[in-house]
């Protein structure tokens, strides 16, 4: 007899002892193991993997009300279980499989975020090498004070083509064993949320570095904007992080349904070669998923990040600018998105650094946002100074008006860096810009230019600005012209 068959047997006589000795075929996923989060006052989907045709008993601690499922011919099954509202109280969940049986503990019931993204969504608290996050040292240190606080289940990466049942990443409590490893940027997100509601707060961690927006559509909406699949697959030296598809496949398919409160989004980088689709496709995208998780009527937010400045050896071209630009463009035509700017969060050194360092301040900018739109926490400073018109004067100059500027605008003196003018060559100079303290109005003006036609302000790869409003939040980069330089 061949080796082969040998060893069939030898598997086959393995799992009939393991079956006469009672070991289970019920399983679950990663994600509803100890430790997990789950999102208050809904109908949380839990689910697993059963022997087929088998019944699924879950027992919750909060009301010990027990619920059943039947697993399918594959041994899937699912089920809907109420929560409670949120609380710091640690609870159990039963699962039972004739007499088998799969107790999680420590689960706490909150808010839950996924957050995804490429790599300055992926980047952990302990940096990457040599790019440290400004100020984690002493917020790792005291991590441990938010244990019942903070968790987050960091997804491992995937690059299958096929839509996967399972991905690996289990919930880990803030401490400091464990917070190096959590996204930075989801990090500050559930710090701060959770100061400002006090409940516990989950993140499921997706992250993939490298990735374009591509990578996390699926094909069949690929297919429809003509990309060939086919002639991608052929391309054997091809990064995976640019494969299509594979992650919407890998890492976002086998979370769909963990019932969740909203969307992070960090990502765009990777698309500066060709940002020109950039606000359709995210516009899929966010579509796509809340299908996925059955909304079906936008209530899932969907808050973004606006890429930081880098300069891709190029710093005073815009085509970085231009996915910005697609990106704060998505707001105004995805329903219930928002956008948090970054202008103001990188340094002048690292104009070739493209993991800037502040995810502290990105992370609370997007809670302050979530707090007021979603948990109706009036007045939170997350709304930052937005171009509004632009008018002639006599002198030459214009003035540029923006929105969200009821207290004014600063740098009460001294010159705006970031902007530039044009006349109608199309050909952009540095200009002079000061805040008019009466109507928060920039004046803009440069003696190169004296017939103003065209505005930009810090719309290159990398332009640091300083305009901001009085509570500190910096205007969103923009243009008035349409050229490409």
């Amino acid at each position: 007899m061949h080796n082969s068959g040998l060893k069939n047997i030898a598997l086959t006589l393995t799992a009939l002892i393991a079956f006469g000795q009672g070991l289970s075929a019920l399983e679950l996923p990663d994600q509803l193991g100890d430790h997990a989060v789950l999102q208050q006052l809904s109908d949380a989907r839990l689910w697993g993997w059963a022997s087929p045709g088998a019944t699924v008993t879950v027992t919750p601690s909060w009301n010990n009300k027990k619920v059943i499922a039947k697993a399918d011919s594959k041994g899937r099954w699912n089920v809907r279980v109420a929560t409670p509202k949120a609380s710091y109280e640690p609870y159990t969940i039963k699962f039972t499989e004739g007499n088998q049986e799969i107790t999680v503990s420590d689960i706490l019931i909150g808010e839950v975020w996924l957050a995804a993204g490429q790599s300055n969504m992926e980047m952990p608290m302990i940096g990457f090498n040599a790019q440290p996050i400004e100020g984690a040292a002493p917020d790792i240190a005291h991590s441990g004070s938010l244990r019942d606080r903070v968790r987050m289940a960091y997804m491992e990466r995937g690059d299958k083509y096929e839509p996967q049942e399972r991905v690996v990443g289990t919930w880990k409590v803030s401490s400091p064993e464990n917070t190096p490893d959590f996204s930075a940027q989801g990090f500050y997100f559930a710090r701060e949320l959770n100061s400002l509601i006090d409940v516990p707060i989950g993140i499921l961690c997706v992250p993939y570095g490298g990735t374009q927006i591509e990578g996390w559509l699926p094909r069949d909406i690929l297919d429809r904007y003509g990309y060939d699949f086919e002639a991608m697959m052929a391309e054997k030296d091809r990064l995976p992080a640019y494969r299509y598809s594979t992650k919407y496949t890998s890492m976002i398919y086998p979370l769909i349904g963990y019932t969740i409160k909203g969307f992070l989004w960090n990502q765009g980088e990777s698309n500066a070669g060709n940002p020109d689709r950039y606000c359709e496709l995210l516009s899929e995208m966010v579509a796509r998923w809340r299908s996925d998780w059955g909304d079906t009527d936008n209530s899932l937010p969907f808050y973004q990040t606006e890429n930081p400045g880098f300069g891709w050896s190029n710093p005073d071209a815009i085509f970085a600018a231009e996915v910005r630009e697609q990106q704060n463009m998505a707001t105004k035509v995805i329903p219930n998105c928002g956008i948090t700017c970054t202008n103001d969060l990188t340094y002048p050194y690292e104009v070739d650094v493209i993991h800037g360092t502040r995810k502290r301040e990105i992370g609370e900018r997007m809670a302050w946002q979530a707090a007021e739109r979603q948990y109706g926490i009036k007045g939170m400073p997350w709304r930052s100074p937005e171009f509004q018109s632009i008018k002639k004067c006599d002198d030459g100059s214009v003035r540029v008006a923006f929105s969200n500027v009821a207290r004014g605008l600063t740098p009460n003196v001294g010159n705006v860096e970031g902007f530039e003018v044009a006349a109608a060559d199309g050909v952009f100079h540095k200009a002079n810009a000061k805040v008019d303290w009466n109507t928060s109005e920039v004046i803009v003006s440069c003696p190169e230019v004296p017939e103003i036609k065209d505005v930009r302000y810090c719309f290159k790869n990398f332009c640091v600005g300083n305009l901001k409003n009085s509570f500190g939040m910096p205007a969103i980069p923009f243009r008035t012209d349409k050229l490409k330089k």
